[in-house]
């Protein structure tokens, strides 16, 4: 088992990464089987985007706040903590983005794609699923496209609902709307397009970020699953990540 050790620049990160390399034979990142990431659940991300095209299972030890993505951290018997873990197999977002400008971007996201204004001005934005309209105009600071592992993330803290891993579904989820004002999202097939135009984006100027990936004055962004990209992430044997997901929507 080749493994590689990555750590967040966060000083305890940086003692256990110190502790692992002298207890266990470690290898360059590319040429890993598995990379144990020590940090929190950001750092996990950079590390996942990093390597989604070469499907390496990352492992998380946390040293973050939330850790909702990682393993408790435990120098002893790593070897065989990992040959027990669990793999959680998922698809990422792509984005793609023309701008006012008349430039074409695209990125990846792990956790979600978030249109956002850019001023205090709000965002007027028209929602298309499937080239079928079904907003013509939602007046509102955002809205974003969530997976389901990061349905925890900024789409819960935006009213979004949770997503089982296994529910095969994104959430769609308005960020403060003010019209129309009963509509708070919806949960849509993995298999869905998400189109968004955005509406007078001169005077009502919208950034689209995927992830950490921003591009700014935005004026078409669309989002689908990636199905020909996977990444990989481990879990201890008693980690409970479904348990987790269902403990977090009882929460007060």
């Amino acid at each position: 088992m080749k493994i590689a050790f990555v750590a967040s620049s966060q000083p305890e990160a940086q003692k256990a990464l110190v502790l692992l390399k002298k207890s266990y034979s470690s290898v360059p990142q590319e040429q890993a089987d598995i990379i144990i990431s020590l940090g929190g659940d950001g750092f996990m991300l950079d590390i996942l985007q990093s390597t989604i095209n070469k499907n390496i299972p990352v492992f998380g030890m946390n040293f973050g706040s939330v850790g909702f993505l990682m393993n408790s951290y435990n120098p002893l018997d790593l070897e065989t903590r990992l040959k027990k873990a669990k793999p959680v197999h998922l698809h990422p977002l792509e984005m793609r983005v023309k701008t006012t400008h008349n430039t074409q971007h695209k990125a990846l996201a792990i956790n979600e794609v978030s249109l956002l204004r850019q001023t205090h001005q709000a965002a007027k934005i028209r929602i298309v699923i499937d080239d079928i309209e079904r907003l013509t105009e939602m007046v509102c600071d955002g809205v974003l496209v969530a997976t389901p592992i990061g349905s925890t993330a900024y789409n819960l803290s935006a009213h979004g609902p949770i997503i089982p891993l296994n529910a095969k579904l994104l959430a769609l989820t308005p960020i403060s709307p003010f019209r129309p004002r009963r509509w708070r999202g919806a949960l849509l097939p993995h298999t869905t397009r998400v189109q968004f135009e955005i509406l007078d984006p001169q005077k009502r100027p919208v950034s689209a970020v995927a992830d950490s990936t921003e591009i700014r004055d935005a004026q078409f962004v669309e989002i689908w699953e990636d199905s020909s990209k996977i990444f990989t992430l481990l879990f201890d044997e008693n980690h409970g990540f479904e348990e987790r997901v269902i403990q977090e929507q009882f929460q007060a």
